[in-house]
């Protein structure tokens, strides 16, 4: 079906999710980072939030949440296509499996966020409970994903 696809561009198409993925697990830090943020201002004395609240720390993090979710769901079905595309088949594992409940976790994380702004404070939890979960399930993806990465390169040409 992908014949025609030549076979330079079928093998550089393997790290663009690698390459992608990376740069949104920076992103993904850096959501948490102004998490924190935000709530350290909501937290903060009035004389401290006076000074914080300039960082816009909620907004900001509100908007890079948005772009995690968003790449992290486009990067999930990128790395299926990519790998159906240059196998014909998608390899169901565990790097597959964990992906599909990353996009689960973050998918119900974002979900909440009309309840946190209405000040739930139950929301709140189970919003970073999930992303904490979500952060070290991408940290365990990051490992595995180089270990296919290292298999890609490592394989005999066909």
């Amino acid at each position: 079906m992908f014949a025609a696809l030549p076979a330079s561009i079928a093998f550089a198409l393997n790290f663009a999710h690698p390459l992608l993925m990376w740069v949104l697990l920076g992103l993904a830090a850096y959501a948490m980072f102004l998490g924190i943020k935000a709530k350290k201002t909501r937290t903060a004395t009035a004389e401290d939030r006076k000074e914080l609240i300039k960082g816009q720390f909620a907004k900001r993090h509100y908007l890079i949440g948005s772009l995690v979710l968003a790449v992290l769901v486009l990067g999930f079905v990128g790395g299926m296509a990519v790998t159906y595309i240059n196998n014909g088949k998608l390899f169901v594992g565990p790097h597959l499996l964990v992906a599909l409940g990353m996009v689960c976790l973050i998918a119900l994380a974002a979900a909440l966020s009309p309840l946190m702004q209405a000040g739930n404070l139950i929301a709140r939890k189970v919003h970073v409970g999930l992303n904490m979960t979500l952060m070290t399930l991408f940290l365990w993806q990051a490992v595995t994903g180089m270990q296919i990465v290292n298999k890609i390169l490592t394989a005999p040409a066909p």
